[in-house]
């Protein structure tokens, strides 16, 4: 079991409400990811779930039974840092064991649950080394394993990538889908990385200054972003944002249109001329800047040959227009 659920959580530090008031449910199995960008409270509100830090008003329950004032090692709950946390003298096998002997399990079932986790994360030939002599990406493997041998409700992880390179990156991000897969305990995770969020999210929370903007499925808040905050957020290169006249032309205050929604070619409704050109091969961006709009981000398949200078026209697949009110929220 692993359904968690807050109701108006806030957390304050004086006067200044860092988490001003969250309702949330996570459904048990459920991966969640709080996402938003640096100081918008994702790290506060998972310390609040853990009990790491106190709610200043509010209720935190984990299956339906009030945590609120529980301490952490009472939640049933296991957290991965940013940092490692390994104790460096002590091997692989013992840093994984170290909370089972801490809760009193006997040699032989510490022993049995160290090589269960071990050989989920594919550890088994390095149980006998030291922290020191891994890599990152197995260092924060073995952190990991110190969490599954606990068995917990949930596991949270706390922006658990950051220290990696890109490629450790990638692969670490995979391992840990496959293992909520294979485990299906429910799974919150924390990063400003809206590409890690769309990979790996059963559900996306979208917090920005405390408050949650929008929950929903990764194309749910691709497909139909609730306000300008979500939209701009949500995708890579992220969705332009247009005001101003043009916006008006479609009864808007402003439009949004993603990169991969235009179309380019000599002649279009929106002329300018190409700023940066970045070609991936799979994928070409274009930076341009179109007349009466400003700078418009333009994302193609394949190899198109346009460089900085040219004349171009955009033309924007209108079934794919975001329209949004003064107040910033979607239109009907």
């Amino acid at each position: 079991m692993g359904q968690i659920t807050l109701k108006q959580v806030r957390k304050s530090f004086g006067e200044v409400d860092v988490i001003p008031g969250v309702d949330l449910d996570i459904n048990d199995g459920e991966f969640v990811v709080f996402v938003g960008p640096s100081g918008c409270g994702k790290s506060t509100l998972l310390r609040l779930i853990a009990g790491l830090e106190d709610t200043t008003s509010g209720v935190i329950s984990i299956d339906g039974k009030d945590a609120t004032a529980l301490p952490p090692a009472k939640r049933g709950l296991a957290m991965v840092f940013q940092s490692y946390a390994l104790y460096p003298h002590m091997s692989v096998r013992k840093n994984i064991a170290f909370p089972l002997k801490m809760a009193g399990l006997s040699a032989a079932e510490q022993e049995a649950k160290v090589e269960r986790a071990a050989k989920v994360l594919n550890l088994t030939s390095y149980l006998d080394r030291r922290p020191g002599q891994l890599s990152g990406g197995q260092r924060q493997r073995v952190a990991i394993g110190r969490a599954i041998v606990r068995e917990p409700a949930a596991f949270l992880f706390d922006e658990p990538l950051s220290n990696l390179d890109a490629a450790l990156r990638v692969g670490m991000r995979q391992e840990i889908s496959e293992l909520h897969q294979s485990l299906k305990t429910t799974m919150i995770y924390v990063t400003h990385d809206q590409v890690e969020a769309m990979t790996m999210a059963d559900k996306i929370v979208v917090l920005n200054a405390g408050r949650v903007e929008q929950v929903g499925s990764p194309l749910d808040l691709y497909n139909a972003p609730k306000n300008t905050f979500v939209a701009g957020f949500i995708g890579s290169p992220k969705m332009n944002l247009i005001d101003g006249p043009e916006a008006a032309k479609h009864g808007a205050a402003t439009i949004g249109i993603r990169p991969e929604h235009l179309d380019v070619g000599t002649e279009g409704p929106w002329k300018g001329t190409v700023g940066l050109s970045e070609r991936l091969g799979s994928d070409t961006f274009l930076k341009v800047n179109v007349d009466g709009v400003g700078v418009v981000n333009m994302r193609a398949e394949g190899d198109i040959r346009f460089n900085h200078g040219d004349r171009i026209a955009l033309t924007p697949q209108m079934e794919k227009l975001h329209r949004f009110g003064a107040d910033g929220l979607a239109l009907a």
